[in-house]
């Protein structure tokens, strides 16, 4: 070992026990290889009809960016660059409001992504306090639950959000019932940003419990005994070491949002489209071109954020420190009094919390068993059985579409897994080639499924020529293809973290016993890192079942619908009457589904951890 690499390099150096000469030198090139093909190739060709399309370089992204209707005011910085400043003078000078100022398709979209990530931050950091700090029944149940949102469809999502705001829903019922008027919520911002808070604010939850209770206890008694008030001793001691856990779930958030597009599609309605809904519109009028300029830019903003990300990242895996955590108080006997301000701070968020999460997942139960007079009815999922049945051209069948979710996921499992795992062997190596190689692999995370989809339609679905053949690679190859490569990233974010903090020593006791290097990796690193490789498969698993985005492009054929797009279909299709109970019920039949399987591979997972 070389003895002038410091402590952190040789354990990193140490904890990567797969270059075993032929073992990782082939995974990492068969991960390469489908990357190519599946991804990089194909994201590159729609990258490439906007850059030269026709011989004339960067024409569809000059004309998007001095259009204002893609960037509001900012697009005279393109169109007229040399009367900006004079633009400026004169718009000050006539003293607009800023509320006047277009900021366009491109500047919408950031604004509600910034909206929905302050949001989630503001429904998030709470739920984190009261986890890191409180000690009550159910403490690390609620705890596994919070990733459960995160982990549910983006279109059952937003069915369920329909169902509890929309004009019949749960929320308006109950208004009803003490006398008040419905309210319109759907198809307005505030709706798009709760529903995007519901997925995001986990996430936060997760990223900044972890942060705080990683907080050296010593630190603050240090800081109280020096005279500092407990906000204070916050402000200097908690905050600095919780801002890097919350600037990289806020970053996340905001990239989710920005690309979000089942959400928006249902809840947003025509005002209110963003970059992801107006790029799936253009590939709908095979208006190609333009929508390849639209994914340049779209990806090229959400990589440059998913960067920042990584980097952040990275910074909390070394800062993190082995100090002793400060004790939780109980959440239940921990009061001076039941009026205590805390207390009722606790309760009140408890509320919001349960409005929020539980509530869409409830009205989505109850609507698809209630009736239009409020009788329970089991006719949506009678419905169902007789679409399954149906002859006519474009039904789509519920059963199939569940087979078709199943075998998919299944496949996508068996890709994105090992995929992940040669990523974080990747990611754990020290120096910075190791960190712009993640950043390279990790790219399928911050590009949108859309542009993907397309990529894939022009390239191995209408075929590519090599050697003189025509190459096409259409159905359920397609469709998974898209899945792994959406999934495989969510795998490396849990295995890198474990398989960067694993104890060089025992890698090192194992080969000094005789073990080869792929001999340690089966016996010493696999087991330790079982518990978030089975995290990181149950998040393959579950979003390969909720994947919308390419497969709404990719599954046009029937036989490859799944039931995320048959949901999508049972909602947009006004034929089958206005209520929303066949999609609740197509939508309780894919939360079922989802959460089984989430349960069935931590289960099975279990068997083997440690």
């Amino acid at each position: 070992m070389d003895r002038g690499l410091g402590p952190r390099s040789q354990r990193l150096t140490m904890a990567w026990p797969s270059s075993d000469r032929v073992v990782f030198p082939v995974g990492l090139l068969a991960t390469l290889l489908v990357l190519v093909t599946v991804f990089y190739y194909p994201v590159g060709r729609v990258l490439l009809a906007a850059i030269n399309p026709g011989g004339t370089p960067l024409a569809p992204i000059v004309e998007i960016l001095a259009d204002p209707f893609y960037l509001g005011v900012a697009h005279h910085v393109f169109a007229d660059p040399m009367g900006v400043p004079a633009g400026v003078l004169t718009w000050l000078a006539d003293g607009a409001p800023l509320s006047a100022v277009e900021f366009g398709l491109f500047g919408f979209t950031a604004y509600q992504a910034a909206l929905s990530a302050l949001a989630s931050v503001a429904l998030g950091l709470p739920g984190a306090y009261v986890l890191a700090r409180f000690d009550f029944w159910g403490r690390q149940t609620l705890t596994s639950l919070t990733i459960v949102p995160f982990v549910l469809p983006s279109i059952l999502v937003a069915v369920g959000f329909q169902a509890m705001f929309g004009r019949t829903g749960l929320f308006n019922d109950l208004l009803g019932v003490v006398g008040l008027g419905p309210i319109e919520v759907l198809y307005s911002l505030p709706a798009i940003v709760i529903a995007h808070a519901f997925y995001n604010a986990p996430l936060v939850t997760r990223f900044v419990t972890s942060a705080w209770e990683g907080i050296d206890a010593r630190e603050i008694e240090s800081a109280r005994s020096m005279g500092a008030t407990p906000i204070r001793a916050f402000r200097d001691v908690v905050l600095p070491q919780l801002r890097p856990a919350l600037l990289s779930a806020t970053l996340l958030a905001f990239v989710f949002s920005f690309m979000s597009f089942p959400i928006v599609l249902a809840l947003g309605g025509l005002e209110l489209q963003t970059v992801e809904v107006w790029l799936y519109a253009k590939v709908q009028s095979l208006d190609l071109e333009a929508a390849a300029a639209l994914a340049v830019l779209e990806s090229a903003i959400s990589l440059a954020i998913m960067y920042i990300y990584l980097r952040y990242e990275s910074g909390q895996i070394v800062s993190h420190t082995g100090g002793r955590s400060r004790s939780r108080r109980s959440l239940v006997a921990g009061w001076r009094t039941l009026s205590d301000p805390r207390r009722l701070a606790v309760l009140a968020y408890g509320c919001v919390a349960a409005v929020v999460f539980l509530g869409p997942i409830l009205s989505l139960l109850i609507e698809s068993v209630t009736g239009p007079e409020g009788a329970f009815t089991t006719a949506y999922y009678e419905f169902l059985l007789a679409r399954q049945a149906s002859t006519a051209v474009g039904t789509i069948a519920p059963l199939t579409a569940i087979r078709n979710s199943v075998l998919f996921a299944l496949g996508t499992l068996a890709t994105a897994v090992p995929m992940g795992v040669i990523v974080s062997l990747v990611a754990t190596r020290s120096g910075r080639g190791s960190r712009l190689a993640e950043t390279l692999l990790s790219a399928p995370i911050a590009v949108s499924g859309i542009v993907v989809g397309l990529g894939l339609l022009q390239t191995l679905v209408f075929g590519v020529e090599v050697l003189g053949h025509r190459l096409t690679v259409t159905g359920w190859i397609a469709v998974v293809a898209a899945h792994a490569v959406a999934a495989y990233p969510f795998v490396t974010r849990n295995v890198t973290p474990a398989l960067a903090g694993i104890d060089d020593r025992l890698v090192e006791t194992a080969r000094s016993l005789g073990a080869t290097r792929f001999r340690a990796l089966l016996t010493v690193t696999l087991p330790l890192i079982v518990a978030p490789l089975v995290a990181g498969a149950a998040f393959a698993f579950a979003i390969s079942i909720g994947e919308f985005d390419s497969t709404v492009l990719l599954a046009e054929g029937g036989a490859s619908h799944t039931m995320p797009v048959a949901l999508e279909r049972y909602v947009g299709n006004r034929s089958i009457g206005p209520s929303l109970g066949p999609a609740t019920a197509m939508g309780t039949v894919l939360l079922a589904v989802t959460a089984a399987s989430f349960v069935v591979i931590d289960r099975v997972g279990g068997r083997y951890d440690g």
